[in-house]
Order: C-alpha cells, then sequence, then structure tokens
C-alpha cells in the first residue's frame, strides 16, 4: 500500500517587528532649545535696541550660561539621540554661541586690544551669520517657523556685525530690533511644540515644508 502523500506547506514567517525610530522615546527637545534661545535672545536684543539702559546688558550673562548656553547644548544632545541631524546641530551651535558670549562678555579682558575690540566683535558675529545663513537653507525643508527664526537670526547677525565693524549705533539698535523679532518667532516655535505635543494634536500650525 503507498504511503499518502502530502503537499509540502511553508510556514508563516514571523511578523517582523518594527523597529522603533531613533530617541522615539524621548520627549522632542525643539521646545526647549527654542525657549532658551528665545529668552536669552531677547533679553539681550532689548539691551541693543536701546529700550533699557546699556549698563544692565550684565543681567543677561546668567541667561547666556545657563538657559540659552546649558539648556540649549542639552537640547541639542538630546536631538542627536533623536537622529536629528539638524536639530543637533542647531541647538548644539547656539548653545556653544551663548556660553562663548557668556565667556567673553563676562569673563575676558578685552582692555589690550584698545579701539580694535570692535573689529574683533564684528568678525565673530559675523562668522556666526556665515554659519546661521548656511542652516537657513537646511531649515527650508524644515517648517516655515522655524525658517523664519533662521531668516530673522541671519539679518541680526549681519546688522550686529556691521554696527561692531562701522561702530555704528544705528545699525545695532537695528540688530536689536530685529533680534527681537527672532526671539518672539523662536518663542512661536517653542510655543507649537509644546502645546502640539501636550493636545496630542496640531493645535499651533508651524507650516510644514514639505
Amino acid at each position: 500500500m503507498s504511503q499518502a502523500t502530502h503537499p509540502h506547506v511553508d510556514a508563516p514567517a514571523p511578523a517582523a517587528i518594527p523597529k522603533p525610530a531613533p530617541g522615539s522615546f524621548i520627549a522632542d527637545p525643539a521646545a526647549l532649545g527654542l525657549a532658551g534661545f528665545a529668552l536669552t535672545t531677547v533679553v539681550l536684543s532689548v539691551v541693543n535696541a536701546g529700550w533699557v539702559p546699556s549698563t544692565v546688558e550684565p543681567v543677561v550673562f546668567g541667561l547666556a550660561f545657563a538657559y540659552g548656553g546649558i539648556a540649549q547644548l542639552c537640547a541639542g544632545l538630546w536631538e542627536f539621540a533623536r537622529g536629528n541631524t539638524f536639530g543637533a546641530t542647531a541647538f548644539s551651535s547656539y548653545g556653544g554661541f551663548w556660553l562663548s558670549f557668556w565667556y567673553l562678555t563676562g569673563h575676558t579682558d578685552l582692555s589690550g586690544a584698545g579701539s580694535d575690540i570692535n573689529q574683533g566683535l564684528g568678525l565673530y558675529l559675523m562668522a556666526w551669520a556665515v554659519f546661521t545663513l548656511y542652516m537657513t537653507v537646511a531649515a527650508m525643508h524644515t517648517n516655515n517657523a522655524v525658517l523664519t527664526v533662521f531668516v530673522l537670526l541671519t539679518i541680526t547677525y549681519i546688522l550686529l556685525a556691521l554696527g561692531e565693524f562701522f561702530t555704528a549705533d544705528a545699525i545695532t539698535t537695528a540688530g536689536g530690533y530685529v533680534g527681537i523679532l527672532t526671539a518672539l518667532a523662536a518663542w512661536y516655535g517653542s510655543f507649537a511644540v509644546v502645546t502640539n505635543s501636550t493636545f496630542k494634536r496640531a493645535v499651533v500650525p508651524i507650516g510644514p515644508r514639505e
């Protein structure tokens, strides 16, 4: 008697387990990074705009160290963990800017430079303008809120640099006004991120750019 044969049936392959996105367990650090940048920027920009006497500028030093500096640097490191190259580069860099500003203006003796100090500060600010300009190109593929921040920030750096190069208070004042607008745009971006995340839906529009 012949033995019955049965067609070979392959067992179904186990379903692939989707891998979580890098750093998906980390809350979006953009809200913190933008907030730290905005608050520190608005305080310094109000001084540059002449709304308060320049003698009170040292009030920004603590903010530059703790909030614009360390907190924003932390936001950048968390963006690295999330795999966000743009956010990591932006927040880490501007965290470094505020830490360098804190050290440069509060802990560096620049008296030996004499009148040449304006040229040094102008170079410092213009170098940051160049960095911000190419980050603006990358920001064109993020969202309108972030792009607005980078466009305004580029203009701010350029005006402040020119104000130092030419020792022109009027140009520095203009840079202060644009800096205030930059801070407001960054605050809006932070507000949008933290609000949309909390409400779990798009409550505050940021204008995605694809």
